[in-house]
């Protein structure tokens, strides 16, 4: 039976949002988790790690792809999640532990890619900014949840039981998979070579800018991700269930603010201003944090919804900008735009780890603002606007 596209796309979203609720429930509890086994520092060392092994893998997609196609692929890495996933329920050992967590930290960065091939096929780039806003603002609900619900599960510190209910949550994907995208044609995917695509990427400025972009936002939050549970839990005081209420605040723009700021892109005033005016109120907000020693949750609550106010701007900018400026052949150069994560989760933990032999926890906050700010602004304030 032929399959609607609108239907198709609609199925995306929705397993993007269940793919984003099963990856979000225990992205903000892990970094303590890891605390049970190993010290603050390595810690760092260990995203280092899952981020290099991130990069190898991405830079074998497009090949993987070419072989097996992104249906097949995305099936094999969903069942190799709920593996690591299981073993994470299961057993108790370190080394387990390490290994099963590293697969799924990796494995999740190949999936994300394969819904971004999924949905490109099926956008017009008429509307990718709606669309992307769209994708984004389901993604993002999931993200906005899943505090809360992973500090009612944490009363009693058992983690066990978030890596279980993720794995739970791969299973529907499957089905939403099999159901709508089973006869998906694969375009033609081009086999990625790093130093070639570069320098494709290198000359085309514009691009090359929303890159760096992208890179600042995700190397923003590996340090937020990784230190800002550590910090709450560890130095403010909060206990699970009060950091599930404070980062279900903190997430708030990004439902609320995507799917309009997409539309602005699409048919107002372009990326150029809305990704500026994102690196200067998320740049001022973080460095904000460094000096603040209260233990008020409004407060917190309110200064981290800020800094993602900033962050939200800056994702819907820097991804409606980019598939703009490419299309389903792409796959290339979409490859190495997913790459940028890992890297930022290279360097990010690296710099603060670094950083954290001679400083305190909470100066890594006003660092990070001022160098999203300057680092953010220099670069874009030069970009060709689509509009």
């Amino acid at each position: 039976m032929m399959i609607p596209k609108k239907q198709k796309i609609t199925s995306i979203f929705l397993l993007g949002f269940i793919f984003s609720f099963s990856l979000a429930i225990p992205t903000y509890v892990n970094s303590t988790f890891l605390n049970n086994y190993v010290s603050e520092g390595f810690v760092g060392v260990f995203y280092i790690l899952s981020s290099i092994f991130t990069l190898l893998l991405m830079m074998s997609a497009g090949k993987i792809l070419q072989k097996i196609g992104n249906y097949k692929t995305m099936i094999y890495a969903l069942l190799i999640n709920i593996i690591s996933l299981i073993s994470l329920v299961v057993w108790d050992n370190f080394f387990v532990v390490i290994t099963a967590l590293t697969v799924h930290l990796v494995i999740v960065a190949l999936i994300a890619f394969n819904i971004d091939v999924f949905l490109e096929a099926f956008s017009e780039d008429s509307s990718t900014g709606k669309t992307r806003g769209t994708y984004l603002s389901f993604n993002n609900l999931a993200w906005l949840i899943s505090p809360m619900i992973s500090g009612f599960i944490l009363i009693n510190n058992e983690y066990w039981k978030i890596y279980l209910f993720s794995g739970i949550l791969t299973i529907p994907i499957l089905y939403l998979i099999i159901r709508n995208l089973k006869n998906f044609e694969d375009p033609k995917y081009v086999k990625t070579n790093i130093w070639d695509t570069l320098k494709i990427i290198f000359n085309k400025p514009n691009v090359s800018k929303i890159f760096w972009a992208h890179f600042l936002l995700r190397f923003f939050y590996s340090w937020m991700i990784i230190y800002m549970p550590i910090y709450l839990h560890e130095y403010i005081g909060f206990d699970w269930s009060t950091i599930g209420i404070v980062f279900t605040m903190m997430l708030l723009p990004f439902v609320i603010l995507e799917i309009p700021l997409g539309k602005l892109a699409d048919e107002k005033i372009g990326e150029k201003e809305i990704l500026n005016f994102g690196f200067l109120i998320t740049g001022i907000t973080t460095a904000m944090l460094t000096f603040i020693t209260s233990n008020s949750i409004i407060l917190w609550g309110l200064l981290l919804f800020m800094t993602r106010v900033g962050a939200s701007m800056i994702e819907i900018a820097s991804e409606s900008y980019f598939f703009k400026k490419i299309d389903g052949n792409d796959t290339n150069i979409l490859n190495v735009f997913r790459m940028t994560g890992p890297s930022a989760y290279i360097l990010g933990p690296l710099t603060a780890s670094i950083l954290l032999m001679f400083i305190e926890i909470n100066y890594l906050f006003v660092i990070l603002g001022v160098f999203v700010t300057i680092g953010g602004i220099a670069r874009e304030m030069t970009l060709e606007d689509t509009k």
